[in-house]
């Protein structure tokens, strides 16, 4: 999600026509943070268990706006204003339409210098990085892109902005962010760093000692406190799933991969996994009593959510991106696909159709009087993933009609052809899908799942796969994969 620099009413005005850190103490200079007036500057200190960040912006604006202000998954409520405090008088941290916002009480410009205390805890966002990885050792991990602000003009503004800014042009810039630990360097894209300073780093900064290991084409940094049968699971089974991908779609961008695991503790009547991909990095946590021992149904999930996010290497942040937020089926629901594949290929006790079945369920669940394509904004965000998913079962099963290929077939040639830059956009999926199937009906029944929502899911992904050829049958009106 990249910013740039123009006034926001502009971008406002082209959207509605398209419709479309110092210590605890103190005594951290000023200065630390005043490298420059190009973009707005954000020091970010640990010191012992104080955390901060002092910015020094860089114009007089009235609001400043946090570019990623995604909602936590559990209440669907904002999370700054409750873990981060504003030190600076007159300064406000609240909620404004979709974004936190920085402002003042009398709505004159924010002062240059801003200085906030952090309390970083463990918390689920919807579709976006968690602000921080908790170890249980006390290691913490800090999401780099948190801390990107916009300059806005007032609070109408703020309130203005819709959800998905992928595509527009919004004024400032990501932000230059220094990072600090009084105990020592931090682990900075798989390096051990005193001070890094970078824009737009895109990562994970790591506070702490936790032990970091090299090996089988993967740098780990898991939790000391996570049960042993999943850090040997995750030291085993990424490398082969990873070799798997790199032998069917060629090697990932970017070097050796650093995968970090964070272990929230054996929270009674739990058993959660969550993670995410950023360029080099897969973040991982796990949660939960139901995740202690290895039973069949915990190792079939950890494998598949493993799976899962390494598939973002080739497809996701690392490979082809999607081009707009209300797309992320393309990248969700392939990666779904991929990883029951790569499984399947592995591991052939693994149970691919019973996954596919979640997903042909949840889709009907999620899509129903529903657009997919809106789901972000109601936080049904599982649809992109569970109506990507078999959209992409359609499309392998035309490509196997066609020529005997599989999904990774349709991605190889996805990165040969329309995704050569990178992008895949929803255009160009459902183009290529029509030229594999010959048949333009499938692109509007999905185009209808996505804009308008249907009364009747079931029936609109019976007839896709009747039409494509996905084994099934119908059973008192619900798809049932053969």
């Amino acid at each position: 999600m990249t910013v740039r620099s123009t006034r926001l009413m502009s971008v406002l005005a082209c959207v509605a026509l398209a419709l479309g850190g110092c210590a605890a103490s103190g005594a951290e200079p000023a200065s630390v943070i005043r490298t420059g007036g190009d973009r707005v500057e954000a020091a970010v200190l640990r010191d012992g268990n104080a955390w901060t960040v002092t910015y020094r912006l860089n114009e007089d604006a009235p609001v400043w706006a946090f570019q990623r202000s995604a909602l936590l998954r559990v209440g669907r409520t904002p999370w700054r204003p409750a873990w981060w405090s504003v030190q600076t008088p007159g300064v406000i941290l609240d909620r404004q339409g979709r974004y936190d916002v920085l402002r003042t009480v009398d709505g004159s410009p924010v002062p240059r210098d801003v200085r906030i205390v952090m309390h970083p805890r463990e918390g689920d966002l919807e579709a976006d990085y968690d602000p921080a990885l908790m170890f249980s050792d006390g290691t913490v991990a800090l999401y780099s892109g948190q801390f990107d602000v916009i300059p806005l003009a007032s609070v109408e503004e703020a309130r203005a902005l819709p959800l998905d800014t992928n595509g527009l042009d919004l004024p400032g810039g990501p932000a230059r962010v220094r990072w600090r630990d009084r105990a020592g360097p931090v682990l900075f894209k798989g390096e051990r760093i005193a001070e890094p300073v970078e824009v737009d780093a895109d990562t994970y900064v790591l506070f702490g000692q936790a032990e970091v290991r090299s090996g089988s084409g993967v740098t780990t940094v898991i939790d000391p406190g996570l049960p042993t049968w999943l850090g040997q699971e995750l030291a085993g089974f990424t490398p082969r799933v990873m070799g798997y991908y790199a032998e069917r779609l060629g090697p990932s961008a970017g070097g050796v991969p650093t995968l970090m695991v964070s272990w929230t503790g054996p929270t009674e009547r739990l058993s959660s996994m969550g993670g995410s991909v950023l360029p080099g990095l897969i973040s991982m946590n796990f949660e939960g009593e139901g995740v202690l021992d290895p039973d069949a149904v915990a190792l079939s999930r950890a494998r598949w959510f493993i799976g899962h996010e390494a598939a973002h290497f080739w497809l996701g942040s690392n490979g082809l991106r999607y081009e707009f937020a209300r797309d992320a089926w393309i990248t969700e629901g392939g990666a779904d696909l991929m990883a029951v594949r790569a499984i399947s290929a592995i591991d052939p006790t693994y149970d691919a159709r019973a996954e596919l079945q979640r997903e042909v369920d949840d889709c009907v669940t999620f899509a129903t009087g529903k657009p997919v394509a809106t789901a972000g904004e109601r936080g049904d965000n599982r649809a992109y993933y569970a109506c990507g998913a078999v959209w992409a079962m359609a499309f392998e099963a035309a490509k196997g009609t066609r020529d005997g290929g599989d999904w990774f077939d349709v991605i190889a040639e996805f990165q040969r052809g329309e995704g050569r830059d990178g992008v895949l956009s929803r255009e160009e999926w459902l183009s290529a899908l029509t030229r594999t199937a010959r048949d333009p009906s499938l692109r509007l029944d999905i185009e209808r799942m996505l804009d308008q929502g249907v009364g009747d899911p079931g029936a609109v992904i019976g007839r896709l796969f009747q039409r494509t050829g996905v084994a099934h049958r119908v059973e008192g009106g619900k798809v049932v994969l053969g």
